[in-house]
């Protein structure tokens, strides 16, 4: 038996961030040490509602989740509702969690969970580095501290999502960013032995690409019925029904936050699904041969008057600078998919019993 992975999971709950909520629950070999929450998405507070609501879906309403910062470092915060509704949850409605939030600042959880446990715990950044950047500032040692670091952020030689050239994440708070990459690189230059942290952005997350047929597919894995075949093979869209009325409410969660973020990439993005990011970099984490990666000197901008917020890429390695980030180059996405559809939908199906 192998050993667990433990797991912090720094959040913005918006849809892809519930839906990797959800994946580390369903994951056996996971142990979700606590989730911290940054304002991106949604703002920090309405982060923190819909991430206690998610794990209380999921049967984790015992893991700890903590507030963090709610405004960027330097910049004043954007959020998104177009992407991912007013709530961040799109057309799904959860009822308040039983649980509270940490009497714990989310920037004294990174902190005090890596001094209590060095080299034992894994990191993941799914939103703005806000709250990771303020704790490597107060605490040095964290990427020393930290077995393995995984974000979720960055286009390193693809189109942005939110400009040109950059990425939502790394766009909201591009400072945090410069802070985060400086911390990992300066650790590595005093103790090479420091793992530089894996970068998964839109030039992997984009081929994690979730349609109408994966949540037919999760609604059968769970036992969900109607699974919504028939209007499929009609060649109707189930996922345009006003709510989902699956009798699953894991499967009925899923189905009515992808409607929205589906919904927003047919207006965008010229198809009817939805890029979920998160989840993928959760998985990668988890299993690292999902994705393959190229050790490169990335560094962010924060000057350009058309680029801040990008992560500059040394692929020819021109600048003569040590590698800092493990930046991934390609990613099994089909493999994910199916990992996703198969252990959220064991889940979903263990907790409607």
């Amino acid at each position: 038996m192998t050993d667990p992975v433990r797991l912090i999971l720094d959040v913005d709950t918006g849809i892809d961030d519930s839906l990797a909520l959800l994946y580390a629950s369903a994951s056996p070999e996971v142990e979700l040490v606590a989730v911290t929450c940054v304002a991106g998405n949604v703002d920090a507070r309405q982060v923190a509602i819909n991430t206690l609501a998610v794990l209380e879906l999921a049967g984790r309403g015992d893991v700890e989740v903590a507030l963090g910062r709610e405004t960027p470092l330097v910049r004043t915060l954007e959020t998104t509702p177009e992407t991912h509704g007013p709530r961040g949850l799109g057309y799904a409605e959860l009822p308040p969690a039983a649980a509270g939030l940490s009497k714990r600042h989310a920037v004294d959880v990174l902190i005090e969970e890596a001094r209590r446990s060095p080299g034992e715990l894994t990191l993941v950044t799914l939103g703005p580095l806000t709250n990771l950047a303020v704790a490597v500032l107060r605490e040095p040692e964290l990427p020393r501290l930290f077995r393995r670091y995984v974000l979720m952020g960055g286009a390193y030689r693809s189109p942005g999502n939110t400009a040109p050239t950059t990425e939502w994440n790394i766009n909201v708070d591009p400072d945090a960013a410069k802070v985060v990459f400086s911390a990992w690189s300066a650790a590595r230059a005093a103790d090479p032995s420091v793992g530089r942290p894996i970068a998964l952005g839109l030039d992997v997350t984009e081929r994690a690409k979730i349609t109408p047929e994966h949540i037919v597919a999760l609604a059968r894995r769970a036992g969900s019925t109607p699974d919504d075949s028939l209007a499929l093979a009609r060649g109707e869209d189930p996922m345009l029904a006003s709510r989902s009325v699956a009798s699953n409410p894991i499967v009925r969660f899923v189905a009515d936050a992808l409607r929205f973020y589906m919904e927003f990439h047919s207006r965008y993005d010229g198809f009817y699904g939805a890029f979920i990011h998160d989840p993928l970099a959760v998985a990668a984490a988890l299993d690292p041969s999902l994705v393959r990666t190229e050790a490169l000197a990335v560094d962010i901008e924060l000057g350009g008057t058309l680029t801040t917020g990008e992560t500059v890429t040394d692929w020819r390695r021109i600048w003569g600078r040590e590698p800092n980030i493990d930046v991934a180059v390609e990613a099994d996405a089909t493999e994910f998919l199916a990992r996703f559809v198969d252990r959220v939908g064991r889940l979903a199906a263990e907790r409607s019993t």
